[in-house]
C-alpha cells in the first residue's frame, strides 16, 4: 500500500528541490518565442531534454513537475523522460489542471479548471510514472477589492477535491495557491492576502477530509507588487512571507516548496536564502525548499538558444544555478 506521507516528505528532504517543468504548450511556446526558438514538439522536447538530461541534477532536484506532452516524450537516451527521472531517484510529477477560465461572479478574477474526468487522467498518469500531481489557482491583488472571498473559496473549493482525488489515486497533492506578483500592491497587502488564502484553504481541506500530512503546499512568497516601485529586500520578504505561513499553515503538513513567480533568478536565490534563515530562527515546523522553473531555466535558455552546439555551455549555467538555489536551503 502507498505511503502518502512518506512518498511526500520525500519531496521535501535537506539540501533538494524541485524543476518545475510543466509549461503549458502555450506558455513553453511563449518561453521559446523570446529566445528566438520556434516552438514544435521537436523544440519543445528539445527544451525538456537540456534539463531533464542534465549529468548530476540528481543532486539538487527530488522531483521534476512535468506537463502532459513531456509524460510521453524520450531523452536522448531513448528512455521515457519519467522513467529516466526515476532511474535516477527523482520523482516525476505531473500539472493536473487544465488552466483558468474567468471566475463567474467577476470575471477580473480566475478560477482553474480540471475537475472532469481527473480520477480518470490520474490513472493515466500514475500509468505512465507520475508520483505526484500539481494544480494551480491564481489568486490576483489590486488594491482592496480583490481577491474577493468568493473567487479564495472557489479555488479552495476546487484545490481540495483535487487533493482528495489524488490522495485516492495513491499519490502525493501539491496545492499551489499562487497570489500573483502583479500589481501595485504593498508587501504588507500581500501577506494578508496570503494568510486569507491559506487559512480558506486549509479549513477547507478538512471539510473535505484530506489528510493534511500527505500534501505539500507551493505558495509564492510575500512581495510588493510588480508594479508599486518598491523594491524588497530579501530580510523584509523572509519576515513577512514566514510570518504568513506560521499564522495560516497548520503544521502537520509534509513541506513548503516556494514559486519563484517572476523574480529574476538572483531575487529568487536570495530571497528564498533569507526564507530558510528566518524560518530557522522562528522554528519554522515544515521543511522549506524550492519549486522553480523560470528562475532555474531563463539563464540557461539564453546560453542555449535552441543551437546543438551550446548545449553542454547551457547544462553547466543550469547546473550552476540549481548549486545556488539548493545552497539557499542548506542551513
Amino acid at each position: 500500500m502507498t505511503d502518502l506521507v512518506a512518498d511526500a516528505r520525500s519531496l521535501v528532504p535537506p539540501g533538494k528541490g524541485l524543476l518545475a517543468a510543466d509549461e503549458s504548450v502555450h506558455t513553453a511556446t511563449t518561453r521559446l518565442a523570446s529566445y528566438g526558438i520556434p516552438s514544435t514538439a521537436e523544440t519543445r522536447r528539445l527544451f525538456r531534454n537540456l534539463f531533464l538530461e542534465t549529468l548530476g541534477v540528481e543532486e539538487y532536484l527530488s522531483g521534476v513537475i512535468l506537463f502532459e506532452e513531456t509524460l510521453g516524450q524520450e531523452g536522448e537516451d531513448r528512455e521515457l523522460f519519467p522513467r529516466s527521472l526515476a532511474e535516477r531517484g527523482i520523482a516525476p510529477g505531473i500539472k493536473a489542471d487544465l488552466g483558468t477560465e474567468p471566475f463567474p461572479s467577476n470575471e477580473e478574477e480566475l478560477i482553474t479548471n480540471g475537475l472532469i474526468g481527473l480520477p480518470e487522467r490520474l490513472q493515466e498518469y500514475k500509468k505512465q510514472g507520475a508520483r505526484f500531481t500539481k494544480w494551480r489557482a491564481v489568486i490576483r491583488i489590486d488594491g482592496d477589492r480583490l481577491p474577493t472571498a468568493a473567487a479564495i473559496h472557489e479555488n479552495a473549493k476546487r484545490l481540495a477535491s483535487y487533493a482528495k482525488e489524488v490522495q485516492m489515486a495513491g499519490m502525493v497533492p501539491i496545492l499551489e495557491p499562487e497570489v500573483l506578483l502583479d500589481g501595485k500592491h504593498s508587501r504588507s497587502r500581500s501577506r494578508a492576502v496570503i494568510e486569507e488564502t491559506m487559512g480558506t484553504l486549509f479549513s477547507t481541506l478538512e471539510e473535505q477530509a484530506v489528510d493534511r500530512a500527505g500534501v505539500i503546499l507551493k505558495t509564492a512568497m510575500a512581495l510588493s507588487g510588480n508594479e508599486s516601485g518598491r523594491k524588497d529586500t530579501p530580510e523584509e520578504v523572509a519576515e513577512d512571507t514566514v510570518a504568513a505561513l506560521m499564522e495560516s499553515v497548520p503544521r502537520q503538513i509534509a513541506g513548503v516548496v516556494f514559486l519563484s513567480g517572476g523574480q529574476n533568478p538572483d531575487e529568487a536565490t536570495a530571497n528564498l536564502a533569507a526564507i530558510t534563515k528566518r524560518a530557522e530562527q522562528v522554528k519554522a515546523p515544515w521543511p522549506m525548499t524550492f519549486s522553480y522553473a523560470r528562475a532555474l531555466q531563463e539563464e540557461a535558455l539564453a546560453a542555449w538558444g535552441g543551437k546543438e552546439e551550446n548545449v553542454e555551455k547551457a547544462r553547466a549555467v543550469f547546473l550552476e544555478r540549481l548549486h545556488k538555489v539548493a545552497e539557499a536551503v542548506r542551513y
